[in-house]
């Protein structure tokens, strides 16, 4: 694993930095939150179909920019550091759920539109609580010519937003199966109210959708791997939320005078700072080593746990800490550090927080090879 980025990741991160500082402010973000305000974010979203960057990781042959995991990666740490809306990498982890469960017709149905910005979706291959718990929650039969599929997918991050939501689903022969779900059309969206606003929402599915929708006799061990990468990369987005909160936080001691000096200068402050600076580096440093490893095709099951581990402790610090060094003022809602810590509590848990992450440590011990 390289740990200084390379030429071309530092510019597309400067390319990123600067899309998203031009089209993504807190001003988008607030106004997205907003109680019956179109949570689409359009010119966003043009702006970054415009630059290809829903194309990044996809082959060429599909229309794709030929990326990896590692480009993906810069994106999700600018887009944490953004506050992009989430839709942005969903359907990024749509596309990279297609890719490596379908079949290349499937993929050349899928990914150009996805590239394109043309279709959006999400990716709900396991327990939003629990990344390891892949046991589906929907069932499919056989029905003529297509399948019937019912149940319930739970959980489910802009579901509302989405065209496609790629679910799995199991068969009377205990077989996992992938189904590609038209969110309204295939069922009842029921829209979840919660302190990162109205983004969630269960699928109430029953509905017979074509064979073409369907991914049959899944791989077990690519479907732990689809979903890892997911958390994975939540936990990336994690490390440039937690940069964002250092670089407020500094920006702001850096101003705020008490007893007439800026109260960067107290050694308190200052030593929670560098604590904030060194949970940060390794927070970095294990999220892009699973990122790294599962871009090479492994499971990366240990990489990812210990990720989730730094990444979820680092932000929850950083969030305390940065709140404790705004005094008063980080408590207002009028001011802006709540939008990150609120995005870092979410971060920190979706898909098995450090509870799930220390259990999945445990079965890797148990199961490894003496």
């Amino acid at each position: 694993m390289r740990l200084v980025p390379t030429e071309e990741e530092r510019d597309l991160a400067a390319m990123l930095r600067q899309l998203f500082a031009d089209h993504c402010p807190v001003a988008v973000v607030r106004g997205l939150r907003e109680p019956g305000a179109d949570r689409f974010p359009k010119r966003l979203w043009d702006e970054l179909t415009r630059a290809g960057v829903l194309e990044l990781p996809f082959a060429e042959r599909h229309d794709g920019a030929g990326g990896g995991l590692v480009e993906v990666g810069v994106l999700a740490r600018e887009a944490g550091r953004a506050l992009c809306p989430s839709i942005v990498l969903g359907t990024l982890g749509l596309g990279l759920a297609v890719d490596a469960l379908g079949d290349d017709a499937l993929r050349d149905r899928l990914l150009p539109g996805v590239g394109r910005g043309e279709t959006r979706g999400v990716a709900a291959v396991a327990s939003p609580w629990d990344a390891g718990d892949l046991a589906p929650t929907l069932s499919a039969t056989t029905e003529g010519a297509g399948w019937r599929v019912s149940g319930v997918v739970r959980y489910v991050v802009d579901a509302d937003l989405a065209d496609l939501v790629l679910a799995t689903a199991l068969t009377p022969e205990g077989r996992t199966v992938g189904v590609l779900l038209r969110p309204g059309d295939t069922g009842r969206v029921e829209q979840l109210r919660t302190s990162a606003g109205d983004r969630y929402a269960r699928l109430h599915v029953d509905a017979t959708i074509p064979a073409a929708d369907v991914l049959p006799d899944l791989d077990p061990e690519a479907v732990r791997r689809v979903a890892l990468t997911l958390r994975a990369l939540a936990c990336v987005e994690l490390v440039g939320v937690t940069e964002a909160i250092l670089d407020r936080t500094v920006e702001y001691v850096r101003g705020r005078e008490q007893f007439g000096r800026p109260i960067a200068s107290f050694q308190a402050a200052q030593h929670l700072v560098a604590d904030i600076h060194i949970g940060l580096q390794a927070a970095r440093l294990t999220a892009l080593s699973a990122a790294y490893r599962l871009g090479r095709g492994e499971v990366a099951t240990r990489e990812t746990a210990i990720a989730v581990l730094h990444t979820a402790e680092a932000a929850r610090r950083a969030s305390l800490d940065a709140h404790q060094l705004h005094g008063g003022m980080g408590y207002v809602l009028e001011t802006d550090l709540h939008l990150w810590s609120e995005r870092a509590r979410e971060l920190g848990v979706l898909g098995g927080g450090p509870d799930q992450a220390t259990r999945w440590l445990e079965r890797e011990v148990v199961d490894a090879p003496a």
